[in-house]
């Protein structure tokens, strides 16, 4: 299986996987998902982890005890700060050099750019909960030198929304009957409805600049 298809599969059926790993390292799976909010929020280089999915389904296992929903809202929103605050200083520094040797996507930090010049700081808030963008929101605020003081408030602002809603949705929808045994297309659901601001932010640029789309 490449490494696509299995990605795809997992974020399809975190369910499952997350149950699997629940079972065999049981509180371990707290540190794995500290791991994993935080590296999506705190490393440009992997906008793709599956973080909204991926509170839903958390929520849904404390809903039925199999983690500790209080446990999972400290560290979660403690990761997702923390991983936002890396991302900051690592543009603050590194940004110019990691831009000019391609190893982010252009097309995705110029997305961003227009999110910022459409929302302003509240861009920090708001990227939360846009796949993508939530990753490239604090390198480019930091490659920016936006000053740390705002956009550490809008960080915690944001981590704190972001993280309680998904967690809560997840413990409170989760394990309904409807919703559980159509998961698969619920998790397809969620992320399609959260590349929605992407996808309009894309037609409104373009309509408004048809000469360039013509080249």
């Amino acid at each position: 299986m490449s490494i696509i298809n299995w990605f795809i599969d997992f974020v399809l059926h975190l369910d499952v996987h997350l149950g699997e790993i629940i079972n065999t390292y049981g509180i371990v799976t707290y540190i794995l998902l500290f791991g994993i909010i935080f590296i999506e929020t705190g490393l440009v280089f992997v906008p793709f982890l599956p973080g909204d999915s991926l509170l839903f389904v958390a929520g849904a296992f404390a809903a039925l005890h199999n983690l500790n929903i209080f446990v999972l809202l400290a560290i979660l929103i403690a990761a997702a700060i923390l991983g936002d605050t890396a991302n900051y200083w690592i543009g603050h520094y590194f940004g110019e050099k990691i831009t000019n040797r391609g190893w982010v996507k252009e097309e995705n930090m110029e997305k961003t750019r227009r999110f910022f010049d459409k929302h302003g700081g509240k861009t920090i808030i708001l990227a939360r909960f846009v796949p993508i963008i939530r990753t490239f929101a604090p390198f480019v605020a930091g490659a920016g030198r936006m000053s740390y003081r705002k956009f550490f408030s809008y960080n915690v602002i944001g981590g704190i929304l972001w993280v309680t809603l998904g967690l809560l949705a997840g413990y409170f929808l989760g394990n309904i009957p409807v919703i559980k045994n159509n998961f698969s297309l619920f998790i397809i659901g969620i992320v399609v409805v959260s590349l929605i601001p992407i996808l309009t932010t894309i037609l409104r640029s373009k309509s408004k600049n048809p000469a360039a789309n013509q080249k």
